[in-house]
C-alpha cells in the first residue's frame, strides 16, 4: 500500500504536478462532475434554441424589417396612438404605436421593450405563446436602440408601479413589430448617459458624463433627452408668447434684410460678404429697418429672426449668431412710455411661462438644477446711477461713464436680488459713449442717454434706447462715431419726411430661455449653436 502510494505520488511529480492528497482528488472529482452536468444543461439548452430557430415559426409575418416607406400604401386602418393616450386605451383592445427604441432585455422566453416617443416611455412585453414565437421574442430583442419601431399591442394594467416610465400604471402586451428605421448597432453617445442629472451621485457609482463637444457633434442624438425636448419646447413658448402678447397690444409683425449695405451699429463686428462684384454684412440688428417701418406709420412693429455679430468671444453667453426678438415703438411724449410696454412683455411672458410650461420646467429640472424664476409686477426699474453707487457700497470702483464689466453685471444682479428679492430688473439711463449712433441723449445731463437694459440673474438680456428721429441731428451722430453716411443714406433720408418719437429694443431668445431656466451655458438652449469655433452641424 505504501509503495502504492510513493508510486502515485512519484508518476504525479514525474508528471510535473504536485503531489494530490485524497481530500484534493475527491474536490477535483466534485469539479469535474459539475462542469460535466454545466455542460451537458449548455448543450440542452443550445439544442432546444436550435429546435425553436429550426421549428415552424407560427408569429412569422408579425415581425421583420419593413420595406422603405416610399408612399406606396395608405395603411389608413392602422389608427396609431400616442403613448400619452394610452391610458384611456386600456382593456379596449389593439392599437398600434410608433416610437424609438429606447431599451431592451431578453430573458429566458420573454423580451423587455421600453418604446419612446419624444420625451414619454412605456414599457413593452413579448412573451413566447400562442402568438408569439420564440424567433420573434429573439428579433425584438436585438433591434438597435433607438431604431424606430411601429408595434401592435394590447394596453394593460400593472399591479406596480412601473418607475422607469412615464406611463407607470400600464404596459403593452405586443403582437406585432416591426422596424420601420433601423439605428446603427453602436451609437456616438447613449441617450440614458446624455439624460444624467448633472449634480448627482449615484449610489451604484456610475458617473458617466456626455460632454459639451461630444453632445454638439452629435445633437441629433443629444437633441432627444428629455431635458433638451422640454428646452426647445418652452423656447418656442417663449416666441409664441413674444407673438401673442404684442399682437394683443396691437403690434405688426415685419420681416427685415440680414444683407445689408452698412454695419446696423458701426464697428467691426460685422460679417462680410461678397456681393456681386461689391461687399455687404449680415445684419447686427433689425434696428434700422424697425425705424424706418415706424416712419412709415406702422406705429409699433416687432419681428423675430436671426442676428449676427461677429465677436470673437467663446463664453458661456456668446453665440455668433442668434434670434433676435426686436421691438419698436412710437410713443407720444416720453420714451418711458415705451420702456413700461417692454418690461409689462416680460412680466407676461415669465407668466405665461410659468402656467402654460410647468411641465417643461419640470422635466429639464430631472437633469438640471433649475431655480424659480423669480419677478416683481410691475418690474422693478433702476438708474445706471443708482447700480452704479450699490456697486460701489459692495467695495467695487467703476466709473461713472464706465459700461458694466461681466463680473459686474452678475455682482449687481446679486445685490438686487438680496435687496429686492427679484431675478428680473430694468437699469435706465446709461452713459451716452456707450451707446449705438443712433441712441437720443438725456435733456437734463449730456453724460448720459434715455437708453435702458433689462436683466435676468444678473445678465443683459435686452438692450434699448429712445432713437433719434431728427435726420441732421441723426447725421451729427452718425459722424461722430465715425459711420460713413452715404451708406446709411436711406435710412437717414425715411426720417425727412416726418417720423413720430419712438423707442425700442433687442432680445437674445436663447439668452432669455438659458436664464429663465437658470442653465450654465447658452449653447443648451441653440438647437444648432454657432460661435467663433463651430459651424456645424
Amino acid at each position: 500500500m505504501v509503495e502504492e502510494k510513493e508510486n502515485t505520488a512519484s508518476a504525479n511529480t514525474a508528471a510535473g504536478q504536485e503531489p494530490v492528497s485524497k481530500k484534493g482528488a475527491k474536490k477535483q472529482a466534485k469539479a469535474a462532475k459539475k462542469a460535466e452536468q454545466k455542460a451537458g444543461t449548455a448543450a440542452a439548452l443550445a439544442a432546444d434554441d436550435a429546435a425553436g430557430d429550426n421549428a415552424a415559426d407560427h408569429a412569422s409575418g408579425r415581425y421583420g424589417l419593413s420595406e422603405m416607406i416610399q408612399s406606396k400604401d395608405k395603411r389608413s386602418e392602422r389608427e396609431f396612438v400616442s403613448v400619452p393616450e394610452l391610458s384611456s386605451h386600456v382593456g379596449k383592445g389593439l392599437v398600434w404605436v410608433r416610437g424609438r427604441v429606447h431599451t431592451s432585455r431578453s430573458k429566458g422566453k420573454q423580451c423587455f421593450l421600453i418604446l419612446r416617443q419624444q420625451s414619454s416611455t412605456v414599457q413593452c412585453i413579448l412573451a413566447v405563446g400562442d402568438i408569439i414565437s420564440k424567433q420573434m421574442v429573439k428579433f425584438a430583442g436585438n433591434i438597435p436602440k433607438e431604431s424606430i419601431i411601429d408595434i401592435q399591442a394590447k394596453p394593460v394594467s400593472v399591479p406596480t408601479r412601473i418607475e422607469s416610465c412615464t406611463e407607470q400604471l400600464l404596459e403593452l402586451c405586443v403582437e406585432q413589430i416591426f422596424v420601420i428605421s433601423q439605428a446603427k448597432a453602436q451609437l456616438p453617445l447613449q441617450i440614458e448617459d446624455a439624460s444624467r442629472p448633472e449634480n448627482a451621485d449615484e449610489a451604484d457609482g456610475l458617473n458617466i458624463r456626455v460632454n459639451q463637444d461630444t453632445r454638439l457633434d452629435n445633437r441629433v442624438l443629444d437633441l432627444r433627452t428629455p431635458a433638451n425636448q422640454a428646452i426647445f419646447r418652452l423656447e418656442a413658448g417663449v416666441c409664441r408668447l413674444f407673438r401673442d402678447i404684442l399682437t394683443e397690444k396691437g403690434f405688426t409683425e415685419i420681416h427685415t434684410p440680414k444683407i445689408i449695405s452698412a454695419a446696423s451699429e458701426g464697428g467691426a463686428n460685422v460679417f462680410t460678404v461678397s456681393y456681386f462684384k461689391d461687399s455687404a454684412y449680415l445684419a447686427q440688428s433689425p434696428q434700422l429697418y424697425k425705424q424706418m417701418a415706424i416712419a412709415a406709420d406702422f406705429d409699433k412693429v416687432y419681428t423675430v429672426g436671426a442676428v449676427f455679430r461677429a465677436e470673437d468671444s467663446n463664453t458661456h453667453r456668446h453665440l455668433t449668431e442668434f434670434v433676435g426678438l426686436d421691438l419698436e415703438m412710437a410713443f407720444k411724449y416720453h420714451y418711458h412710455e415705451v420702456l413700461h410696454t417692454i418690461g409689462n412683455t416680460f412680466t407676461a411672458i415669465f407668466k405665461g411661462l410659468r402656467d402654460k410650461y410647468s411641465r417643461e420646467i419640470e422635466a429639464v429640472g430631472q437633469q438640471y438644477k433649475v431655480e424659480p424664476f423669480k419677478f416683481l409686477e410691475p418690474p422693478l426699474i433702476l438708474e445706471f446711477a443708482e447700480g452704479v453707487a450699490m456697486l460701489r457700497e459692495a467695495g467695487i470702483e467703476t466709473g461713472d461713464e464706465e459700461d458694466l464689466s461681466t463680473p459686474n453685471e452678475k455682482l449687481l444682479g446679486r445685490l438686487v436680488k438680496a435687496k429686492y428679492d427679484t431675478d428680473f430688473y430694468i437699469l435706465d439711463k446709461f452713459p451716452l459713449s456707450i451707446r449705438p449712433f443712433y441712441t437720443m441723449p438725456d435733456p437734463n445731463n449730456p453724460i448720459y442717454s434715455n437708453s435702458y437694459d433689462m436683466f435676468m440673474r444678473g445678465e443683459e438680456i435686452l438692450s434699448g434706447a429712445q432713437r433719434i428721429h431728427d435726420p441732421e441731428y441723426l447725421i451729427e451722430r452718425a459722424k461722430h462715431h465715425g459711420i460713413d453716411t452715404t451708406k446709411i443714406a436711406a435710412y437717414i433720408e425715411s426720417f425727412r419726411y416726418g417720423c413720430p418719437p419712438h423707442a425700442g429694443g433687442g432680445i437674445g431668445m436663447e439668452r432669455v430661455v438659458m436664464l429663465y431656466l437658470g442653465l450654465d451655458n447658452i449653447r443648451k438652449t441653440s438647437m444648432f449653436p454657432r460661435d467663433p469655433k463651430r459651424l456645424t452641424p
